[in-house]
């Protein structure tokens, strides 16, 4: 959604497909599927410019355009495997109706190998037609982060792009031209590279996240504390302190799932990644580590206990709660017999499609925390940074702060008992 609003920003005609047409006839009545800050605004400037078109039928723009992104979903198989039938289902689809030349390009995040099993799939479509049409195949793993998409495409850190002929490279090239004009990094390489960075770079953070936590957990039980462990590496120039804040553990739709699919391309190849597995380890331990400390301050007596829950989605700046943290202490919870109640400034939608009426949903921060016997703050949204601490020590029933993310000061909690991570 983010991509083809910006490729229509910079110039580009787009069609936007999608199978779901509940979702597309939202789309041309205007309302946009998902929070992203700044996409409503984006989306419905350049449908009025006449740059960006919503259809469920890919035949209808499919020889009309010069390039197609394929940018589904490749969720993680029970193996840990990533699942690649929605990018083939789109290559086959591309090979039964293809007529003239096509640069198709993966944006999805797939395995290393997996373009050349697209280009086999259209192959296979086109013989089956007795047509041979000449197509390329490109790879551009999106590195765009929820809650900040449409700054990190218009002013991407580096824009990654795998090619395997000098047309495709070519084409590519006049679609980043503004990119290029502004001086910012389009680095190409081999298809296999291309592939592989994405996976590597996802890694990378999720490695960095699990290890400070690691080390918080230590600095609990040797005195020490990690946000001032944390500025002390993070002041090195070659550590930097970037995905070093400590927390409940990663979510989302990318670090869990890529770390998983890295992992079993490891396992594939016989190159274990012992590390990767390690990182994994750690997170599905981190993602307990508040309840524990909530368990612990009752003496495990936590049963019937009413539980207040800041934050749902798994990081600020979006609705999205895949593997949020939010939703292992809220089964936690309720497994404990606790009662939960809950706000997030946006999330709170897809918080009811994903959790029912197994727990009560708050109007603000406030409501939350009435009669509660805990707060939990899992997401750092602003909106909770300056509360009004007497207001709630008054409304709670008994004032536990436990802060997943680190963000208060201790000196303006008087009278509130505060627990955080490290």
């Amino acid at each position: 959604m983010v991509t083809g609003a910006c490729f229509a920003e910079l110039g580009a005609t787009v069609w936007c497909i999608d199978t779901n047409t509940d979702k597309i006839a939202g789309l041309n009545n205007g309302i946009i599927p998902i929070y992203e800050p700044g996409l409503d605004d984006l989306v419905h400037r350049n449908v009025k410019a006449g740059r960006l078109f919503f259809s469920t039928d890919l035949t209808e723009s499919l020889n009309e355009v010069e390039m197609l992104f394929i940018a589904v979903g490749t969720p993680p198989g029970e193996d840990g495997s990533a699942d690649l039938s929605h990018v083939l289902a789109v290559a086959k689809k591309i090979g039964q109706n293809l007529e003239k030349y096509l640069l198709v390009v993966t944006k999805s995040t797939v395995p290393v190998g997996s373009s050349k099993l697209v280009r086999g799939k259209i192959e296979q479509e086109l013989e089956k037609r007795g047509k041979k049409i000449e197509f390329d195949v490109a790879s551009n793993p999106e590195f765009l982060k929820e809650g900040a998409a449409i700054d990190d495409f218009m002013k991407p850190d580096r824009v990654v792009v795998g090619v395997e002929s000098e047309r495709a490279k070519e084409l590519m090239t006049r679609l980043y031209a503004p990119m290029l004009l502004s001086n910012f990094r389009v680095i190409f390489m081999d298809i296999p590279s291309a592939e592989m960075t994405k996976y590597a770079a996802n890694a990378m953070l999720a490695t960095r996240i699990s290890f400070i936590n690691e080390i918080a957990n230590l600095c609990e039980k040797v005195g020490a504390d990690v946000a001032m462990v944390r500025k002390g590496i993070g002041s090195d120039s070659r550590i930097g302190s970037k995905f070093l804040y400590p927390g409940p553990g990663f979510g989302g739709s990318c670090f869990p799932k890529d770390v998983k699919a890295l992992i079993k391309t490891g396992k594939d190849h016989k190159s274990p990644l012992t590390l990767l597995e390690s990182v994994e380890a750690i997170n599905e331990r981190q993602k307990k580590v508040l309840f524990t400390k909530f368990s612990d301050c009752f003496g495990g007596k936590i049963e019937g206990k009413r539980a207040a829950i800041w934050g749902l989605s798994y990081k600020p700046g979006t609705d999205d709660m895949r593997e949020a943290p939010s939703l292992t202490l809220i089964s936690q919870l309720l497994e404990a017999g606790c009662t939960v109640k809950a706000y997030d400034p946006v999330a709170m939608d897809e918080a009811r499609f994903r959790l029912g009426d197994s727990i009560e949903y708050a109007d603000d921060i406030y409501d939350t925390v009435r009669d509660a016997d805990v707060l939990f703050h899992v997401t750092e949204w602003k909106e909770y940074r300056m509360p009004d601490w007497e207001k709630i020590k008054k409304l709670m029933k008994t004032p536990l702060l436990i802060d997943g993310r680190g963000v208060f000061d201790k000196t303006t909690l008087e009278g509130i008992t505060y627990l955080k991570i490290g």
